[in-house]
């Protein structure tokens, strides 16, 4: 029996570096299959809690405010933030395309040093919470801490 092409069939799957938009550095931050490393703009401390209620009419987002940095060598080009063990917020230098929906999660180099942000479903990089546990971390700015794994078509 003949085998009909089917284009449907044979399209090719759409990866993160297709609709990850802003990298810094692409020999860096893209590998290989595809996959997408997302870098540490910003770090915030949780100021004032939020609120949630069960019907959502009051809702109120936490008040933050920007965590301090500093530069270790005074001929450092960038900066670093020492957080210790907490709860902390992480803003990315990289977007996302119109209409993606992508499978973010922690990088292992930032679990293995006693930290981790969640793993989400998203279709917007808006900041995330960082964990930080232990006797904390030093972290630089522009620092690869998540990746992009997979869009979800």
């Amino acid at each position: 029996m003949p085998t009909f092409f089917s284009a449907a069939r044979h399209q090719r799957r759409m990866e993160p570096s297709d609709v990850v938009e802003d990298w810094l550095h692409d020999e860096t931050q893209v590998h290989e299959d595809g996959r997408v490393d997302l870098t540490v703009a910003s770090i915030e401390e949780i100021a004032e809690p939020g609120r949630i209620d069960f019907g959502g009419g009051e809702l109120d987002p936490a008040r933050t405010a920007p965590h301090q940095r500093h530069f270790r060598n005074p001929d450092d080009d960038y900066q670093w933030w020492t957080l210790d063990n907490g709860q902390y917020r992480c803003s990315f230098n990289e977007t996302l395309a119109a209409d993606a929906t992508v499978l973010v999660q922690p990088r292992a180099a930032v679990l293995e040093r006693g930290a981790t942000l969640p793993t989400v479903r998203t279709d917007a990089l808006d900041p995330l919470p960082i964990s930080v546990g232990g006797a904390g971390l030093h972290l630089k700015e522009n620092a690869r801490v998540a990746t992009v794994v997979a869009v979800i078509e």
